[in-house]
């Protein structure tokens, strides 16, 4: 189906979904020129309405092994499986277009293989020193123990963690046996994850192996992306079943608790008070840890309204997802709005 090139020439293939975001791609490119390891390709899989990026990539020609290719409306999916098909490396790794890849990332990645052999692998995401407060507060809320237990860049069990897109990489072999991305719009990156765990393939979290990651520039925007998060994990449970866990229903059991608390604000004031101290003592954990992360309180208040919105948001998700699928029968997985492709 997909055709295996026979000639690898390069050890890494990087294939970078990208929809717009000049700046982005402009800062991404710039990280890689800065590597400390030179043994890669770089590979633009744009899917934006023109090709505009074009002059941006061309830029880096001399700098970087780069290939830029184009497909209006492509999805991420399509994207990356399109960039695949260029690809001549023997790992593929996949970044999203507001990353920045630190200058000794790939340095770690060798030494790590060298030492344990994996067919896939993902890293964890990091807030710059740079980054804004509300950059910060969204990686805080993304990352931290007190919010998604820790799961997106703490789970170093081989064979259980799944990647995420934004920092993973599989060995091409596997990626074109378990047949690349389904073309889901969304958690398109768990699933992919999840069949290569399903082929008995040996992956794993290389904790060093991190980037920096800006995320969404504003709350509004975050709670979009999160919402539609909460309504992909509907959507990965209608084809793997066992993708739906007790830990991904305490956003919605968590949204249903304020609703629960609004209710007494109205009907009896003094529960409400009494009800309202597990979430405040839970706020005010969330404000000390990001305080001591940051070393400093400014980024703790966005890191406390990012967790809040993070948390409702892809409750809401999930919920409506769940009703919509479960309860109303709709078929349609879910579709990423425009203004957060890629």
């Amino acid at each position: 189906m997909w055709g295996i090139r026979e000639t690898v020439n390069m050890k890494f293939s990087i294939i970078v979904p990208v929809f717009k975001r000049e700046d982005e791609v402009t800062e991404l490119l710039e990280s890689l020129t800065a590597q400390n390891f030179s043994d890669f390709e770089v590979i633009i899989s744009d899917g934006s309405p023109d090709d505009s990026l074009r002059r941006v990539v061309d830029q880096y020609r001399e700098a970087l092994k780069l290939n830029y290719i184009y497909f209006k409306g492509y999805n991420a999916s399509e994207s990356r499986n399109a960039g695949c098909k260029q690809a001549k490396g023997e790992f593929l790794f996949f970044f999203d277009s507001d990353c920045i890849i630190p200058e000794d990332y790939f340095s770690k990645v060798c030494s790590f293989l060298s030492q344990t052999p994996l067919d896939a692998f993902g890293g964890p995401d990091a807030a710059k020193d740079d980054f804004n407060n509300t950059m910060k507060g969204i990686n805080y809320a993304m990352t931290s123990l007190f919010t998604t237990g820790g799961i997106r860049g703490k789970k170093r069990h081989v064979g259980k963690f799944l990647m995420r897109g934004f920092n993973m990489a599989v060995k091409k072999e596997v990626f074109y046996e378990v047949g690349g991305f389904s073309g889901m719009d969304v958690a398109e990156d768990i699933e992919l994850s999840v069949r290569i765990n399903k082929a008995g393939y040996k992956s794993g979290l290389i904790p060093d192996a991190f980037v920096f990651h800006k995320r969404k520039s504003n709350f509004r925007k975050f709670f979009n992306q999160l919402k539609m998060h909460g309504k992909g994990r509907i959507d990965l449970f209608f084809r793997h079943r066992n993708q739906l866990k007790l830990i991904h229903f305490f956003p919605s059991l968590f949204l249903a608790y304020l609703i629960f608390l609004l209710s007494l604000f109205f009907f009896n004031y003094n529960l409400f008070l009494i009800g309202a101290l597990p979430v405040g003592f839970y706020l005010i954990l969330i404000f000390i840890d990001a305080s001591l992360k940051y070393k400093s309180v400014f980024p703790a208040f966005y890191s406390v309204a990012a967790s809040f919105i993070m948390l409702n948001a892809y409750g809401l998700g999930l919920i409506q997802n769940g009703l919509s699928r479960m309860i109303a029968g709709k078929n349609q997985e879910t579709e990423k709005l425009e203004e957060l492709k890629n």
